[in-house]
């Protein structure tokens, strides 16, 4: 047997975290095949170009990933969150996507992503202690 050490590390360096990262896609690639992994980034700026909301993701394998929603407070229920999920949903499909999921606390926006078509399809409750932290996932529509 080989002796490996085990170490923890809360500071690693990040040409190792992005060793790890290639390794792992070179194992998804030979198993799953070419993934067309893009990010994606939508603003939402005000008359002086500052940022007031915003959307960051990713596409892959047919499946946009929202990692990041958020409206300034100031522009919150007006529609522009929904405008920005809407647009990445369109980017999405016009990169072959079909699916779309993200996840949510229960204190953010579950309401919010059901009334936009999404489907809680899983929930791990007390993260943290007192509320839950929803996964939702939706078909996505072509717009004609």
């Amino acid at each position: 047997m080989v002796d490996l050490k085990i170490e923890v590390a809360f500071d690693p360096q990040p040409n190792e975290i992005e060793f790890v990262g290639q390794q792992l896609t070179h194992f998804n690639r030979s198993h799953a095949g070419e993934s067309n992994y893009r990010r994606l980034a939508i603003f939402l700026r005000d008359t002086e170009q500052q940022v007031v909301g915003g959307l960051v993701g990713e596409t892959s394998r047919q499946w946009l990933h929202v990692d990041m929603l958020w409206v300034h407070e100031t522009f919150r229920r007006r529609g522009y969150g929904s405008i920005l999920l809407s647009t990445a949903e369109q980017e999405a499909i016009k990169q072959d996507c079909r699916y779309a999921y993200l996840d949510t606390f229960s204190f953010q926006a579950p309401d919010f992503y059901q009334k936009c078509g999404y489907v809680v399809f899983g929930e791990l409750p007390d993260f943290p202690e007192g509320r839950s932290r929803f996964f939702l996932k939706k078909e996505l529509q072509r717009v004609l």
